[in-house]
Order: C-alpha cells, then sequence, then structure tokens
C-alpha cells in the first residue's frame, strides 16, 4: 500500500511536470488510505435461525446497522493531529469533498497542508444508510426551502455579496448533493458512533456542520480522543442543566433550542478549546426579522454568544467568531464550499496553531 501511494504522488508530480492540468489538488503523496465502519448495534428477528427454512422467513436473522462510515486518507509526514469531519442535516460526506463547481473541498485542502482526513457518514445516512429502524422516505420537492435557510439568497435571486458561483451546473450540483434519512435522525446513535470513529481515528480536531453540531458536542464529552472542536454554524450548544437559556422568538420554523447536559459533562468540554464560526448576511439583535432563513440564524448565533459565556464562566476556551469581523466576507451556510473556502480554511488553521493542534 505505501510504496502504491507513494508512485501515485510521483505520478502526479511527473503530470503535472509534462504540463498536465487535470490535477485540482497539488500532488500529496499518501502513505495510507481506505474505510470503515465504526459503532452501531445489532437486532435480532424474533424466532430461531434455520438454514433450511423458508427463505423469506427472517426468524431468528440479524441486522447490522446503525453505524458510522468514514473513508480517511493519510499524507506522507503526517501531523500529530488528524481532522474528524462530521456533515450536517440532508448532507454526507460529500459535503467536505470537492465543491459544486468542481474546486478542493476541506479534504484536499486540509490533506494539502499535512493532516491525516477523517469524512464520516454519519449513520442512517449516505454510505451508513443501514438503519435498525424503519422509515418513510418521502420525496418532497424542498430545494427552495434549503436554499434560502442556508444563507445562498432568496429564491431565484442570490445574496449580492453571496461567496457562491452561480452558474447552473453548480447549482445543479449542490442540489444533487442532499440526501435522506434512512432512518429517524437520534442524536444519542449518532455520538455513540462518532466515539467508536475517534477510537479508530485516534487524537483529532473534530469538526462538525451545523446538524452534526449537536453530536459533535456529545462526542468531545465523551471521549478522550476529542483534542479540540471546529464547530461551522452548529444548529445548537450544550448548556449545564438548569442554564439552558429560553428560546428566543423568531419567525423561522426551526427555533434554536439549547441542549440541556449534566454538569460532569459540561466541564469535559472546558477542558479542551473550541471554536465556532459563523458566516456573512447574518442580522444582529434581538428583534426577529421578516426573512425567516436569515432570522434563523440570528437566533442561533445570539444562542452561540449565551454558551460562549457560559463555557468562559466555568473555565473554558471558547470563542465564537463572525468571519466577516476577520475579514472574511460573503460566506453561506456552507462555509466548506463557498468561493473563499481557503481563506475559512487559513483561518480554522490559524486558530490550530494558536491552540496548538498542528503540531507535527
Amino acid at each position: 500500500m505505501n510504496k502504491m501511494m507513494k508512485r501515485w504522488g510521483l505520478a502526479a508530480v511527473l503530470a503535472l511536470m509534462m504540463g498536465g492540468s487535470s490535477f485540482a489538488m497539488n500532488p500529496v503523496t499518501l502513505v495510507d488510505q481506505g474505510s470503515f465502519t465504526a459503532g452501531g448495534t445489532v437486532v435480532t428477528a424474533p424466532g430461531v435461525f434455520n438454514n433450511n427454512k423458508d427463505a423469506r422467513d427472517l426468524s431468528g436473522e440479524t441486522l447490522h446497522g446503525d453505524h458510522a462510515y468514514v473513508f480517511y486518507q493519510v499524507p506522507d509526514h503526517a501531523r500529530k493531529y488528524g481532522l474528524v469531519f462530521l456533515h450536517g442535516y440532508g448532507q454526507s460526506a460529500k459535503t467536505w469533498e470537492t465543491t459544486p463547481d468542481g474546486r478542493d473541498g476541506f479534504q484536499n485542502i486540509f490533506l494539502e497542508k499535512g493532516y491525516r482526513t477523517y469524512l464520516v457518514d454519519e449513520p442512517r445516512r449516505g454510505k451508513a444508510g443501514r438503519s435498525t429502524v424503519p422509515a418513510n422516505i418521502t420525496a418532497a420537492p424542498d430545494d427552495q426551502l434549503w436554499y434560502d435557510n442556508f444563507r445562498i439568497g432568496q429564491w431565484p435571486n442570490y445574496y449580492d455579496n453571496a461567496a457562491v458561483p452561480r452558474d447552473k451546473e453548480s447549482l445543479e450540483q449542490f442540489f444533487r448533493s442532499m440526501t435522506p434519512d434512512t432512518g429517524a435522525f437520534d442524536q444519542k446513535v449518532v455520538a455513540d458512533a462518532m466515539v467508536k470513529v475517534m477510537d479508530k481515528a485516534g487524537d483529532s480536531v473534530l469538526i462538525t456542520h451545523s446538524a452534526g453540531g449537536g453530536p459533535g458536542w456529545e462526542t468531545a464529552m465523551h471521549s478522550s480522543h476529542v483534542k479540540g472542536v471546529i464547530a461551522l454554524e452548529p444548529g445548537t450548544f450544550p448548556f449545564p442543566e438548569g442554564e439552558v437559556p429560553e428560546v428566543e422568538a423568531t419567525t423561522s420554523p426551526f427555533p434554536a433550542k439549547g441542549m440541556a447536559v449534566p454538569m460532569e459533562d459540561f466541564l469535559k468540554m472546558t477542558k479542551i478549546p473550541v471554536v465556532v464560526y459563523f458566516g456573512d448576511n447574518i442580522p444582529t439583535g434581538n428583534t426577529p426579522v421578516d426573512n425567516w432563513g436569515l432570522d434563523n440564524w440570528r437566533v442561533r448565533l445570539n444562542l452561540a454568544r449565551q454558551w460562549e459565556k457560559v463555557m468562559k464562566k466555568y473555565g473554558g476556551d471558547a470563542e465564537v467568531i463572525v468571519l466577516p469581523d476577520k475579514g472574511i466576507k460573503g460566506n453561506t451556510h456552507f462555509l466548506m464550499a463557498d468561493l473563499n473556502n481557503k481563506e475559512v480554511a487559513q483561518e480554522m488553521e490559524r486558530w490550530m496553531k494558536e491552540k496548538g493542534l498542528d503540531k507535527k
């Protein structure tokens, strides 16, 4: 495996020297790559299994499901800590791969920077679609709902400063990245599988997006392998029991609700560095705005600010960063795929360096 990967790295270099232009990323020598599943449960049907029974009789048969699927790559001379990427709602590991317009996603960007990368499909999604609970998968047309909620614009218009490609094919690719749940979303099921992912990945920084934030916090509380958390616009935040803020009024159909956790678990979060990033076009203040797609993120940013205060009250190393304040402008909810995703990655790397998480 190692020799083959080294030859691949040399081949990439030679192709570029000969004028090849098909490589979107700079050549990287890989010493390993592969995939694995982690976590999950086993369900057994009632009855006794019999090899001589009717094949349609499932008595005593088993179902292995609710695991996570992970694709990983390890560059030569990798840094000490890996990066484990957990996607958000309606997404899969595709979130971190090639962008809708064909540029490098975070998978390639951080691989070039020397990090081990682990791309996760959460249980009951994508390549981890084997669920232990039944689900009715509908075919509801909802592209425009997500377009508005992801702050690309108000359909069919784009926000003037949105850092997104505006050609038809890129939008087509973006819509086709959405994928359904094959079983009910269960935060504990995802978190339990993610703890097992961390066991296999080893000491790493956990990077979450959107709805991946909830199980991401739980993973950080229950895995000593999580050495830092980078949360990209998470949908919720953990608070000690009894300190969860009231739900703020919003025009969004998706209220921003904090999650109550035992103080013992919350304090575990204060032992590692955590940063939360939000993009652009998010209203400020405590007054709801008519555009629900924007108001959805106003209340989440407000909740993030309250969480940051509570984390610091208990000695935590937590920071909420709004990217326009750093001069990085135009980001939608999909910071990892926007036209300035390399700037976002550079800011994340700056934070990791500041926290000592970029060591070689």
